[in-house]
């Protein structure tokens, strides 16, 4: 028998399991990583935990290394730092960011990994595919020198793009939700904070993450004459309501979707997406992103704990999954 690693899988929706897989033997061009951390990246894992992916969409939201089907049994995830144990010299004891599910230890091609920097913790370093997301969304509708920009929706995603947005020179970014817990997260991300009914209006850009009808309206509503709404949420089945009457046509008003899969337009034909997941690595060095980890559980607790931040009953930003040091199950 050879190695064997051990996987967290949808075994159908609503509910996860732990299962023991095999673990091939690398190639000359592939490396061995054991997981150090992984994280739940909760919008979309929540709509596939829950079996909401539409059959339309069922090739488009693959993840990079997923195994089996929509609805499941699957095994879907992308938001995993490890350290490469077995791999070409210079990435050998290296540690890595990998689009990977959650898994103790995987072996994938080389260049399926980014080197997480020196100065960037672990913790931290998991957080790279939601700040890449963010990136595409900025390059999709960039901000100018000195905007009014709100973001509604102050999850982790949301969160991410209130502070690479805030970076701009002049910009004033108000980050907008219905639970006023958050606005101690826009304080140290450096941003305001209102809530729905109280955030102010005449916005040159609002970028959308709340995947509410609500929010896209509101979104919608805060922008000034021939403003742009981005929206960055996946609603997955859910039907979504807005009204596009009063200012929408009077005031000229765009709404514009933006999705990670493929590099914006803008600089498609000048990065990779190798090279946009090393920006958002490299931006990662800010320590302000720190509390967007507001939360932590054991990889085999998996199972029970992917309902409960579906259910929100665990409230959670990013919830990050560690894993014990020795690989658990190895044999001979």
């Amino acid at each position: 028998m050879g190695r064997q690693a051990r996987a967290f899988w949808l075994r159908e929706p609503g509910i996860g399991e732990i299962r023991d897989v095999p673990l091939r033997e690398p190639r000359a061009d592939e490396v061995v990583v054991r997981t150090l951390r992984s994280a739940v990246s909760r919008g979309t894992e929540s709509l596939v935990f829950g079996g909401r992916v539409p059959p339309s969409q069922y090739d488009v939201m693959r993840a990079p290394f997923q195994d089996g089907e929509f609805p499941g049994p699957v095994k879907y995830g992308y938001l995993n730092v490890g350290l490469v144990e077995t791999g070409p010299d210079h990435l050998r004891g290296r540690t890595v960011f990998c689009l990977h599910p959650h898994q103790t230890t995987y072996v994938v091609p080389a260049d399926a990994v980014t080197v997480v920097p020196e100065a960037v913790p672990v913790g931290r370093a998991v957080l790279a595919g939601i700040v890449e997301t963010a990136v595409n969304a900025l390059w999709d509708q960039p901000p100018l020198v000195g905007d009014r920009i709100a973001v509604v929706g102050a999850g982790v995603l949301g969160c991410g793009v209130a502070r690479l947005a805030s970076r701009v020179p002049g910009t004033t970014v108000t980050l907008v939700d219905v639970d006023p817990s958050r606005a101690a997260v826009a304080d140290a991300l450096g941003v305001a904070f209102a809530l729905p009914g109280e955030a102010p209006d005449g916005c040159d850009l609002v970028v959308h993450t709340s995947a509410t009808s609500a929010g896209l309206q509101r979104s919608l509503d805060l922008l000034a004459p021939e403003g742009t709404a981005l929206e960055l949420s996946w609603y997955g089945d859910e039907a979504t309501t807005v009204s596009l009457g009063g200012s929408f046509h009077s005031g000229r008003l765009s709404l514009r979707a933006s999705q990670v899969g493929r590099v914006a337009p803008a600089r498609r034909d000048r990065r990779t997406t190798r090279q946009r997941l090393a920006l958002a690595l490299d931006l990662l060095r800010d320590a302000a992103f720190d509390c967007l980890l507001t939360g932590e559980s054991d990889f085999e607790a998996l199972p029970e704990v992917m309902p409960r931040l579906v259910s929100r009953e665990l409230p959670a930003l990013c919830h990050a999954v560690t894993y014990d040091r020795e690989e658990a199950s190895c044999s001979a």
